[in-house]
């Protein structure tokens, strides 16, 4: 798959961090890397740092929070064999911001994989690397919603 999983299953999504239809969001893309793993590269504009040279960690949050959003949701998809994901939300997660994040050394690389799952869950972790070294590590809980709930056909 060359085509990003937010462009291929909700191209007309807002969402700030991972929405193709926000104008002023992120756009952040994320795509199948080798084996489970889940794959994001993300370039830091100037207005993304929080002082000179270093990505704001709100913006590592938000990050983290969508890519790890859709590891959860391409697996869980995979799982129950269909041909498009459920519509998850964050239960729960938790960054840890190891050293900052340089906003000069090219792209931030996001690598997510999925460690334990039910049938409308997901627990993932995840790296973020700025010039060769990682910089935060994330981990949270992705649930996928019913009708009814306010994110459902959100994409």
């Amino acid at each position: 798959m060359s085509e990003s999983l937010q462009d291929r299953y909700a191209p007309r999504t807002v969402c700030f961090g991972c929405g193709p239809a926000n104008p002023k969001g992120l756009h952040i893309k994320s795509s199948p890397g080798e084996g489970e793993e889940v794959v994001c590269a993300f370039t830091p504009e100037k207005h993304h740092e929080a002082f000179a040279g270093v990505l704001n960690g709100g913006i590592v949050g938000c990050l983290f929070d969508c890519h790890c959003n859709w590891t959860a949701a391409y697996h869980l998809m995979r799982a129950a064999g269909v041909d498009s994901p459920p519509f998850t939300v964050t239960a729960e997660y938790h960054v840890v911001l190891k050293r900052p994040t340089p906003t000069t050394a090219g792209p931030v690389t996001l690598r997510a994989h999925v460690v334990e799952a039910g049938p409308d869950r997901a627990t993932v972790e995840a790296t973020m690397e700025a010039g060769g070294r990682v910089t935060a590590t994330c981990r949270g809980t992705f649930v996928a919603v019913q009708e009814g709930h306010p994110a459902f056909h959100r994409w």
